[in-house]
Formats: structure tokens, C-alpha cells, sequence
């Protein structure tokens, strides 16, 4: 294994608000992640990523950040942090938080002041304030929330937010921005984090002159198309520079991308032996289940990142996206095919994210009530998008009615269904999701660095070997398919009782995946 953590580190993000309720308020706070170390360290992952926990009015759940160095009473306070940072680290497991540079919260002291300046203020300089074109915006920029980028405000001027109103955009040409988030580093550094997560990490810098997109439905642009607001050459010179800082501090402390970006060739360009260390890889996210697809996004991210001598990294789910059960087909076929990816994800080489849930084969709650949506895309979207709450709802721990251990009335209402689903239930279980995930925890442990090279076994199956001793078969399709046997099953996605064949073959069911200890290059 690589002596870099990173590189073939599994990290496992928590999304504070819906993980552990420590207090009994309903809401997911850090002395419930902390009471949960265990578990997080007995699943085997390497790493732990924190969603926001700093002070915050929550219109879009923390990531509208009001101060970067205090934690909102809401998940604790500061000691909670230090304390949870180093109990993780007496556990083995590395800490990564969130930081949000693009924008700040509209009650941020900076923006509180710029409002209360006049246009042309040193203090509006900070944020990205313009002129209108008479009653009508800058220009067309759309947020990614829907609707207009722009907010007015009273003396006439409008400032950007390219997500919510309330989350105005920083001017990263301005210094006291790129000063003020040099200390925040170094605030949370110096309490022992192990790296940060930089959300909208292709934001930050604009095309000069703010011109127009000249386009609608900007979002779906975002993986697809150049825009000229993300993703912009300039946001490499602010990552040398933070990665100055990272390396200034022991331990190899990371950056990772949050960079939607429209190709592996641009995703690379962060991950310069300059700049950052890791970057979410969303066009594995985005996959359809398809044996060619799969294949194509595989290959095209190890090409792209080879160039630059970085590792890719493998993300099924996380609390932006749909749960990967519903987005594979829903229902039991949703989470055959769910096994099936998590055993090819955690084969390859490189890091994996987990999000938290998926190893409980947890699906996209559909149906919560509308008076329960919090996300800003439901109100944005004049209540025609549902948003991302789906894939919030808190965890099941235990028990056979909901709140299922999280704490008393959670922020948002948990299935009766998951009494099925909860820790509690599948903990001992040798066929649950969770034991197939901590099986598979165990045994990636022991896979060398070896390269990806493919098997040819037909059009609806992957397979592959990674060295001398270890391949991995994915059936896309819904039919078994006979395969020459490459070893000895080492872990099923299905079943043991599912396989058949003989000593020669094998008959693999459809949506389903196998880990061998293979003995010769059949």
C-alpha cells in the first residue's frame, strides 16, 4: 500500500445534522459523532469528512457560514471539536472538515458592514457588487438554487450569489479574502484537522467583466458545458497557495475538491503536485448502470489523473445527490445493484468516499412532506424540486419505530421500513449490507498498488485483476452468466448460495459481484 494515507485512503462523510443526535435535540450534533467513533472505526474506514458545523443561520444547512472559527450552538461548541478531533485520532481516524470559500452567509460581519456601506465601499470590495442594467440584473447569470444570481438591494446596487441569496459571493481578487482564509486554514490546522474539503472549489474567481452566460437552465451546464463563473484557470493560483499551507503543518494534511467540472482532463488540473491532493470525481457519481459506462468513466479517470501523478477517487452517493438504491432501480433490485457497486468501487484503485448510510443500504426517502423541506432548491424552485432532503434523513441505530436512536423528533421524519435497515438489525447479520461493507473494509486493506488491468468476459460484465492475486467480476446484466472461475470467493455481493458452477467455472447471478484470491490468469 501507498505510505500516503490519502492515496488509497476510504473516507466516510458525515453529515453532522443527521448522523447522531448527542443532546436530544433532533438534530445531529459533534458529542453524537463523538459517541460514535466506534462504530465509524469498527466499520474500517481511514478517515472521517464533517459537513459544517460552524456558526451559521442554516438556509442551506451550514453551508451559509456566519463565523469560520466558532461552532454553532446548534452542534456544540469549540471544546466539542477539539475533543472529537482527538478521539478520533486515538482511533486510528484522520479528521477532514468542510470549508466554504466561495461564499459567506448573508449575516457574516462582512456583508452585515457591506450593506451598510455605500456602493464603492472598501467593505462591499470584499463581495461581488455591481451596477444594474436598469431594472434588470448585471446580467444572466442563473443561480444553481434557480432563479437569478443577483439580489437587489435597497440603495440599488446587486450583489452575486451564485446558490442562495443568502449566501453572497466572496471577491477572491479582493486581499483581505485571500488573507482571512489563509487564518482560517491555520485556525483549524493548529487544532489538529487532517485536511479540509473546499466546497464549490471551481467558484472562487469569475471571468473578467462578469459577461453573460448566454444561456438558460445554467445548472445542468455544470459537468457539460463552459460557464463563465466556474471553473475559471484563476482558482489554480489560490490552491498553490493553500497548498503552501498545508504543507507547512506534519502529518500530510490534504485539500480535497468539491470541482464540478466538464471533463477528467479539467478535474486533473487541481490535483497539480502543487495544488490539491484529492478531487470528488462526479462523472463516477453520475454513471448509469451499465457495464460500458462504467468502464469508460473508469478508464478516462486513471488516464486523466496519471498525468499528473495523483490518485482518482470513487464516490457513489453523497448529501447533494439521490441515494445510489433509488438512482440504480429502487426496491430490491436497487440495492442488488448498490452490493454490486460498492464491491467494484472499493476494488478500485485509489481513495473511496462513503456516504453515511449507504453501507445500510439506506434509499432516497421520496415521500417526506412538504412542510418539512428545508433544502433552499424547494423554495428557489417556486416548489417544483423537491431539493436534497431525501438524502439527509438522520440515520437508523436501533430499535423497531423510528426516531430508531438517533434522538427525540428528528429534523426530518425517518420510514417506518428501516426498522429493517437500523445498525442494530443488520449488526451480526454475515448476509446485511453493513457486514458485506465491513468485510470488504477489512479485506481492501490487504490489496497492493498494483494496476487496474481489464478481463474480457463479454458486454454486460467488468472484470478485472489488480496484481497477481486479487480479481474482481461485476454482471451488469439480469441474467447469470457462466465465467471461467479465477480463484476462490473471497466475498459475494449476492448470496454465496447464489453462485454456481464448478472448480473450472462459475455461474455468476445477474446484478451482482464477486471478490476472488485468484490463482492463475484464467
Amino acid at each position: 500500500m501507498s505510505d500516503l494515507w490519502w492515496q488509497t485512503a476510504v473516507i466516510y462523510q458525515v453529515y453532522v445534522r443527521s448522523f447522531a443526535d448527542g443532546n436530544g435535540g433532533g438534530v445531529g450534533d459533534l458529542p453524537g459523532v463523538r459517541d460514535r467513533l466506534d462504530y465509524l472505526a469498527g466499520l474500517g474506514v481511514d478517515a472521517v469528512w464533517l459537513t459544517p458545523f460552524y456558526v451559521s443561520p442554516m438556509a442551506d444547512g451550514g453551508y451559509d457560514v456566519a463565523d469560520y472559527r466558532a461552532v454553532d450552538p446548534l452542534f456544540g461548541d469549540l471544546s466539542d471539536a477539539e475533543a472529537l478531533i482527538a478521539d478520533a485520532h486515538a482511533r486510528g481516524l484522520r479528521v477532514i472538515v468542510d470549508v466554504v470559500p466561495n461564499h459567506t452567509s448573508s449575516q457574516h460581519p462582512w456583508f452585515v458592514e457591506a450593506l451598510a456601506s455605500p456602493a464603492g465601499s472598501a467593505a462591499r470590495q470584499r463581495y461581488i457588487f455591481r451596477d444594474g442594467c436598469g431594472d434588470e440584473p448585471p446580467n444572466d447569470w442563473e443561480s444553481m438554487f434557480g432563479g437569478s444570481a443577483w439580489t437587489r438591494v435597497p440603495d440599488g446596487q446587486w450583489y452575486l450569489h451564485l446558490f442562495d441569496p443568502a449566501q453572497p459571493d466572496l471577491n477572491w481578487e479582493h486581499p483581505d479574502v485571500r488573507t482571512e482564509f489563509d487564518d482560517i486554514l491555520r485556525f483549524w490546522l493548529d487544532r489538529g484537522v487532517d485536511g479540509f474539503r473546499i466546497d464549490v472549489a471551481h467558484g472562487m474567481v469569475k471571468a473578467d467583466g462578469l459577461p453573460d452566460a448566454g444561456c438558460t437552465g445554467q445548472a445542468r451546464l455544470v459537468v457539460s458545458g463552459e460557464l463563465p463563473y466556474f471553473d475559471r484557470d484563476g482558482v489554480h493560483e489560490i490552491y498553490r497557495e493553500w497548498r503552501k499551507v498545508l504543507d507547512s503543518y506534519p502529518g500530510e494534511r490534504i485539500g480535497v475538491a468539491e470541482a464540478w467540472v466538464r471533463s477528467p482532463d479539467r478535474l486533473a488540473r487541481y490535483l497539480r503536485p502543487d495544488e490539491l491532493h484529492q478531487a470528488f470525481n462526479f462523472h463516477y457519481i453520475t454513471t448509469g448502470w451499465s457495464a460500458r459506462e462504467f468502464r469508460e468513466v473508469i478508464d478516462t479517470s486513471l488516464a486523466a489523473v496519471s498525468d499528473v501523478g495523483a490518485p482518482t477517487t470513487w464516490v457513489l452517493s453523497n448529501h447533494d445527490v439521490e441515494r445510489h438504491v433509488t438512482r440504480y432501480g429502487g426496491g430490491a433490485t436497487g440495492l442488488r445493484r448498490a452490493r454490486a457497486a460498492a464491491l467494484l468501487t472499493l476494488a478500485l484503485p485509489g481513495s473511496v468516499y462513503l456516504y453515511q448510510g449507504e453501507e445500510l443500504g439506506l434509499p432516497e426517502v421520496t415521500d417526506l412532506p412538504d412542510e418539512v423541506l428545508t433544502d433552499p432548491v424547494w423554495e428557489r424552485s417556486g416548489h417544483t424540486d423537491r431539493g436534497r432532503d431525501g438524502c439527509r434523513v438522520p440515520l437508523p441505530w436501533s430499535g423497531k419505530e423510528p426516531p430508531f436512536g438517533f434522538g427525540t423528533s428528528p429534523w426530518l421524519p425517518q420510514p417506518r421500513e428501516w426498522a429493517a435497515l437500523t445498525v442494530e438489525a443488520q449488526d451480526g447479520d454475515p448476509g446485511s449490507t453493513l457486514s458485506l461493507y465491513r468485510t470488504a473494509l477489512r479485506l481492501r486493506r490487504a490489496l497492493s498498488d498494483a494496476e487496474l488491468r481489464w478481463l474480457d468476459h463479454g458486454r454486460e460484465v467488468l472484470a478485472f485483476t489488480r496484481g497477481t492475486g486479487f480479481a474482481c467480476t461485476v454482471n451488469f446484466g439480469s441474467a447469470p452468466v457462466t465465467l471461467p472461475r479465477p480463484g476462490r470467493s473471497l466475498l459475494a455481493s449476492c448470496a454465496e448460495s447464489e453462485l454456481g458452477g464448478d472448480d473450472r467455472a462459475i455461474v455468476l447471478p445477474g446484478d451482482s459481484a464477486v471478490w476472488w484470491s485468484r490463482d492463475s490468469d484464467r
